[in-house]
């Protein structure tokens, strides 16, 4: 292929349909301008009198607030549980590494000791022979 043969003037044409895909969260916001809307809809379109409209735009407006609540008693329920969860597994983790660090501590002061031991009966055994052949030596 040539280093220009790629800078045709014809556009490119995928050999296989796709499809782009954009996800996008709402949030709350829609919630609160669908409830004003709807509001301010219901009072334009009421046929009761103005203060049973009021009254009901009241009870609306407490109802809407108790769902607005529960949503977010829900919300912060749901991040505290994540949350105590997430800590928990911290610790036990934690927990975990620091029974690893110990044992391999326990394991090293064992290894040492064993070692010195080792040490000390090696050296006994080469003291003994030492001795032996200053002595064989003596009585040559």
């Amino acid at each position: 292929m040539d280093e220009y043969e790629w800078y045709d003037d014809e556009p490119y044409i995928a050999e296989e349909p796709y499809v782009i895909v954009q996800r996008q969260s709402a949030g709350i916001g829609p919630l609160f301008l669908g409830l004003a809307l709807g509001a301010g809809v219901a009072l334009l379109l009421a046929p009761q009198s103005g203060e049973e409209t009021r009254r009901r735009f009241a009870r609306s407006a407490r109802r809407a607030q108790d769902a607005a609540q529960d949503i977010v008693e829900d919300l912060s329920g749901s991040v505290a549980e994540k949350l105590d969860r997430a800590r928990d597994a911290i610790e036990e983790k934690l927990e975990a590494t620091l029974d690893a660090v110990d044992d391999k501590k326990r394991r090293m002061t064992n290894a040492v000791g064993v070692g010195r031991a080792a040490a000390r009966e090696a050296r006994g055994e080469l003291e003994a022979r030492i001795a032996e052949n200053k002595a064989a030596y003596r009585n040559i």
